[in-house]
């Protein structure tokens, strides 16, 4: 069985609400070895593991590849897009943007992209069929190419969409399966106000809708305890790194169940398991003594959708407030927990 028909049932019937007719010919590609090591990274850059984040559903890197492609397929049919949208997060390692928090990119946080082209190109079974399908490696290994596939904040692409829908749907749970049905089928290409192809929405409600749950979500890739658990992993393994412990190298090829043991075997067993079990973050506008604290902001992730055309933020009112209480979000404060690094 391929990983789609050993998926589980959530997982089947999601896949089947961004495309019912799913493209065969993307089997392949997502059997490659390159890619399946993806399934072994959560998309909560490593916030599943602590009681700090109320998610339990392993949504994996691979689920949101494959999500990315299954959404450029059905509002294209281009092959081409497709498998830059699969393949634009081949080169995420272990913990995802927390090596970019490792990497001083907390506000970018695009700093391990650089090397999709390299991984695609070192692949023999990636080429192979690229080669048979008569794609070029450059047509596919930058999605940003493509705007359906990806384009800059606050607009809507395939990616920012699905991200937006699966941790709504299975990591947060903030809507049914329904609401996120009647979110999609309501989405359709459209021009912005630039003149270029980009997602968006019919339906004013509709569009409100999501507007109001990618604001909360948009908070919670940010807030407090999000900011305080990524760079706290970071922080974790760039130590370990620099005691010969856990290489670069180690998390692109290790899982991160593998990684987690090399911690937990550590000296830094005792703060891991302090943050795995903390219900609380603490926070201070005064520098805590004595303690490891966070104070940094992040990169901002907020959706400005088009509404026949037009940014809804023009509009709509009660979607400008949400957007802009979201974007006033506070975060100057020192965040800790009691432990020492």
């Amino acid at each position: 069985m391929n990983y789609i028909e050993k998926a589980n049932n959530e997982l089947k019937e999601y896949f089947k609400t961004l495309e019912p007719n799913f493209p065969e010919w993307l089997n392949e590609y997502i059997e490659t070895k390159e890619l399946l090591s993806q399934k072994y990274i959560s998309i909560t850059c490593g916030t599943i593991y602590s009681d700090l984040f109320e998610s339990k559903f392993f949504f994996s890197s691979l689920d949101h590849s494959i999500a990315v492609a299954l959404i450029v397929w059905h509002f294209t049919h281009d092959k081409k897009q497709t498998i830059a949208g699969l393949f634009h997060d081949i080169a995420t390692p272990a913990f995802k943007h927390c090596v970019d928090f490792l990497d001083g990119d907390y506000m970018n946080q695009e700093s391990t992209e650089d090397l999709t082209s390299d991984i695609i190109k070192n692949s023999s079974d990636i080429m192979k069929l690229l080669k048979r399908d008569e794609i070029k490696l450059s047509e596919i290994d930058n999605y940003h190419l493509y705007p359906i596939a990806d384009n800059d904040t606050p607009k809507l692409s395939a990616d920012r969409l699905e991200y937006s829908l699966s941790n709504a749907l299975f990591t947060y749970r903030l809507l049914e399966k329904s609401v996120i049905e009647e979110i999609y089928n309501d989405i359709e290409i459209q021009k912005n106000e630039n003149n270029e192809i980009e997602l968006g929405f019919k339906t004013k409600r509709i569009a409100r809708e999501f507007v109001k749950v990618t604001s909360k979500l948009s908070i919670i890739y940010r807030e407090d305890r999000t900011r305080y658990s990524m760079q706290f992993i970071a922080d974790i393994l760039k130590k370990l790194n620099e005691e010969n412990k856990i290489s670069k190298k180690d998390l692109y090829e290790l899982k991160e169940s593998e990684i987690i043991n090399i911690i937990e075997k550590s000296k830094y067993k005792k703060i891991f398991n302090i943050w795995k079990t903390a219900k609380k973050v603490k926070t201070s506008k005064e520098e805590p003594k004595n303690v490891y604290y966070v104070n940094h902001p992040a990169k901002i992730r907020y959706i400005d959708p088009l509404l026949n055309g037009n940014r809804i933020s023009k509009k709509c009112k009660i979607a400008k407030k949400m957007i802009d209480k979201n974007l006033s979000y506070d975060m100057n404060k020192y965040v800790y927990l009691d432990l020492e690094m």
